[in-house]
């Protein structure tokens, strides 16, 4: 067996959550999937030779929300730009939430997307299709035909629904066909016009606050339509404890609910905009240091079991205007591993907690086969020295997206090699030998 598309890894400690291994042994790769495990088949001859001693070697991440830009917003950034940088990052599927232009409510823009992700060929992309049309929050959408295309769960993103009617009628409909309902929890009416965590600190600089009852509430209300749905609802981007824990009891009473955090929120708190640093204008907003730990707490626990990156590149002067008149957001495809890294660092995560949450945790949310490495599978890899020390500059960032509080911040682990689907879309070193 050799081929040009034959691949071995060798020496690496591969951590694969999904099936319990942590060991240090050898991968075979052969026509995009993974062979074997361990000992090479017989007569099998590798084109290319991957040493990866003293490297972990791993599932290549699967981020459950990264916006591409594309369609509508290219002058941002692109699939091809986007996917580029996940490969450098060690992710290799990403989900893109449907607030694109044209938003992703029909199977046109499903097909659209599909099609120019698979001709950048870095990383698979799935799109998330719109809950309603144009998310307008008032009439349905066609879900169906949207997961016929390819969507792999419905949300209305950031777009608040027109009113609980709407919702339930919403998750009646993705429960009659087993589609995943993706909420951010959100009541608009509390949240009103605010631009921070209401606290002392919003307090102290004068900015309008939103409080965390503007999560918990819409929380609440989202549990008592699972429940009466029999929908099964993901809540996206978590900020507050009370949220935390309202899901953990409901995970005790059996309802279908799981729940991701953004890496950042597990860092950063409200006291990171006191300079009004317009970087960390977040919706969510950072809170309080007490809902920080309480996401970690549930982070650990499982009540989370998922970290993403929100990756959101904006325009170099989006973030430029007084705070409250900044774009939301942050870049965090280049974050997403090395800040989950760091909880294993400060104690919150053994390693193989850690990666689950960027692997196969999100995967099973969905119902993904990804983040997980068995013969059969896709040979989707991430390969990284956790020994390596970085720092994330400005200037080295790529173009479409320099939007990040993490400038000048010390981290430990990079990635050296990423494979997707068999292929090395991104290597940093020399140790791949063809």
């Amino acid at each position: 067996m050799n081929a040009p598309n034959s691949t071995s890894i060798l020496g690496g400690r591969l951590i694969d959550p999904a099936s319990g291994i942590d060991s240090v042994t050898d991968i075979f790769i052969h026509n995009g999937k993974i062979l074997a495990i361990g000992e090479p088949p017989e007569g099998f001859t590798a084109h290319h030779t991957i040493d990866a001693s003293g490297q972990i070697v791993c599932p290549g991440l699967v981020d459950l929300s990264a916006r591409m830009r594309e369609p509508g917003q290219e002058h941002i950034a692109t699939i091809a730009s986007e996917t580029a940088l996940a490969a450098r990052s060690g992710i290799t599927t990403l989900c893109c939430p449907p607030d694109t232009d044209p938003v992703i409510d029909t199977p046109a823009v499903v097909t659209l997307l599909l099609r120019r992700a698979k001709r950048s060929a870095r990383a698979r992309l799935l799109p998330i299709g719109a809950m309603t049309q144009q998310l307008a929050g008032e009439h349905l959408s066609e879900m169906v035909a949207l997961k016929r295309a390819g969507c792999v769960a419905m949300s209305n993103g950031y777009a608040p629904l027109a009113n609980t009617l709407v919702e339930r009628r919403a998750l009646e409909y993705a429960a009659t066909f087993g589609i995943t309902a993706i909420l951010r929890p959100e009541d608009r009416h509390l949240r009103n016009n605010g631009y921070a965590h209401e606290g002392p600190v919003s307090a102290r600089l004068g900015l309008p606050g939103i409080p965390e009852a503007a999560e918990s509430v819409a929380v609440a209300r989202d549990l008592a339509l699972a429940e009466h749905t029999g929908c099964r609802i993901h809540f996206h981007l978590l900020s507050s404890g009370t949220a935390a824990r309202m899901i953990e009891q409901a995970q005790q009473q059996r309802l279908q609910v799981s729940a991701n955090v953004a890496a950042h929120q597990l860092h950063l708190t409200e006291m990171d905009i006191e300079d009004f640093d317009s970087n960390c204008h977040l919706n969510p907003p950072l809170r309080s240091l007490a809902d920080r730990e309480a996401l970690r707490a549930a982070l650990a626990k499982g009540v989370i079991g998922a970290i993403c990156s929100d990756h959101q590149p904006l325009k170099a002067d989006a973030k430029e205007a007084p705070f409250p008149s900044t774009a939301t957001g942050m870049a965090g495809l280049q974050t997403l591993l090395p800040l989950t890294l760091k909880l294993v660092d400060e104690g919150v995560l053994g390693l193989s907690e850690a990666i689950a949450r960027i692997t196969c945790g999100p995967a099973d949310m969905l119902g993904l086969p990804y983040g997980r490495l068995q013969p059969g599978s896709s040979a989707d890899i991430c390969i990284f020295d956790p020994h390596r020390h970085w720092v994330l500059k400005r200037e080295e960032m790529p173009s479409s997206g320099r939007n990040t509080p993490f400038i000048g911040w010390e981290f430990q682990g990079q990635v050296t090699h990423t494979l997707f689907e068999g292929r090395i879309v991104f290597h940093s070193d020399s140790t791949t030998q063809a």
